[in-house]
């Protein structure tokens, strides 16, 4: 297996890769490319801290994740830099 190795934390790194860029993640991605083992435990995270986090079920019938660039009060800054 190959994957990224993260210099930091996951939680910051989800919110930089995936706010507002449109970029959507499954588990599966999440762990083979960026070695984020438990995903669903980083996303319940980010929606704690306040951010706006979507799922759906993509066509292979798998939960993907995307969060835009605006949190659930409206604002655009930064949580986790």
């Amino acid at each position: 297996m190959s994957f990224t190795t993260l210099s930091v934390p996951q939680n910051e790194f989800l919110e930089s890769h995936m706010r507002g860029t449109g970029v959507e993640l499954t588990v599966k991605q999440a762990r083979a490319t960026y070695g984020v083992m438990n995903l669903r435990a980083r996303i319940c995270e980010l929606r704690k801290a306040g951010l706006n986090v979507q799922s759906r079920k993509n066509y292979a019938g798998a939960a993907s994740y995307r969060i835009p660039s605006r949190d659930v009060t409206g604002s655009r800054a930064f949580k986790f830099a």
